[in-house]
Formats: C-alpha cells, structure tokens, sequence
C-alpha cells in the first residue's frame, strides 16, 4: 500500500462519530468531530476523563472504525479498507508511542527497533542500517546489545520512539509518552519530539498534562466526545 505524499493533509475527520450501546442507551463516545491536521503540524489532544480521547486515539491508531463520517489517513479512506488492508496501513502510516513503552523484553535495544521490520510484506532495504542509526539518532547507540531490564525508564522511551520512526511513519501518534517518566527525563523526551517536529515529522500527543500540551503547535480540546476548540498555542504566544 503506497501513502500518498502528494496530499497535504495526513488526518482528516470529518463529522465523525462513534457510538456504543450499552443495554438500551447509546453513548456518543466521539459526536460530530472535524478537524483536520496537516504535514508537518505538532497536536496535543487534551480532555478530562470521558472526554472522548481514548476513543479518538483508538479510531486514530486505526484500533476502532468510526459509526459514520470520514476518517482519511495518509490520503486513504479507512471506511473503504478491509481489516488486513487497515493493518498495512496502520504499519506504515502511523509510528506508536506509548506510556508503558510497550518493548519486548527478551529482545536487545537494536533488536526491539527493528520489531516493525517484521510485519512489512515486503523487502525493506537497508533496515539494519536504519535501525542502527535511529538508535544513534535518539542517543542510544552504545547499547544496542542492552535489553529494556537494563535501560532506565527514559531509555526506553527513547527505544520505543526510535521503533516507532523504523517505517518512516506519516505521523508519530503518542499516548501518555511521558506519564511513566520523572519530570527531567519527560523534559528531554519532549525535546526529542519538538526536534523531530523541526525536522517535519507530524506527531500527534494525547496528554492530559497542559504543560507537556503546551508544547505542541495546536491542542484539540475534547468535551463528551465534540471537540469544544482547536487552540493555536504558537499563535497565541506570537501574539
């Protein structure tokens, strides 16, 4: 499955909805929600619990498919795609980050970043090469013989955003990132994600941390499921 590069737009909701039934109720987890985020833009997502951000994560990471309206990822419309064509995709167009890191612990630094090499269909040229300095690029390229048991929590959030780069995603799609982490180490994982934006990555970081939210070009601030505003962080502090 090819991305479409020639689109500026990476993510684009429109009116989407998801809905539960629960007994004869039906709750409206996401109502109506659009926005859309382009090449190269730093999101937060933020809302309280019962927000709707869990939910939107999971129709973001292609986990859940939307009731009704448009999700199109990387140009693709995810209604449009059976479950092993939504798979590829997600491999290819969305790099994970999350708050438990989520590595393989029998696996060494090197080895945990080429996870994804595994679930590509096709020949991936020179993935050893790129593994290798990926965990340069996040500062670990002295333990690429270490596993997760012997790394600190931000080393391994360290190897978990290089794994996450292995497929050159379309966008960084990030849960917590920082939840798990004393407030030096989020700082410098933050700073990791700020230089990867510099360098045009599109990441999207769901938080309910407003200051790790500050951080980020836009918030989307969630209520019971509509986004109630879409704050320009960078603008305002132009401004």
């Amino acid at each position: 499955m090819k991305l479409n590069s020639d689109t500026d737009a990476v993510i684009e909701f429109q009116d989407l909805r998801r809905e539960f039934r629960m007994g004869s109720e039906v709750v409206r987890a996401l109502d109506g929600v659009t926005f859309t985020i382009r090449r190269g833009e730093y999101w937060a997502v933020m809302g309280t619990s019962g927000s709707g951000k869990s939910t939107l994560l999971n129709v973001l990471g292609c986990l859940d498919r939307p009731t009704s309206g448009l999700y199109r990822l990387a140009g693709h419309d995810v209604s449009d795609l059976d479950d092993d064509e939504l798979s590829e995709l997600r491999s290819r167009a969305l790099g994970f980050i999350f708050q438990s890191f989520h590595l393989i612990p029998q696996l060494t630094v090197l080895e945990n970043i080429e996870v994804p090499l595994l679930y590509r269909g096709d020949d991936f040229p020179g993935g050893h090469d790129r593994a290798i300095a990926l965990a340069e690029r996040v500062g670990l390229g002295h333990r690429l013989k270490h596993r997760p048991s012997e790394l600190s929590g931000g080393q391994q959030q360290r190897v978990a955003i290089a794994r996450a780069l292995m497929n050159d995603p379309a966008v960084l799609l990030a849960d917590e990132a920082t939840g798990n982490l004393d407030s030096a180490t989020a700082k410098e994982i933050l700073a990791l994600f700020d230089s990867l934006n510099s360098e045009g990555k599109t990441i999207v970081l769901v938080t309910h941390d407003r200051e790790v939210g500050r951080r980020a070009e836009k918030i989307l601030h969630l209520k019971d499921g509509r986004v109630v505003e879409i704050e320009n962080v960078r603008a305002a502090a132009a401004g």
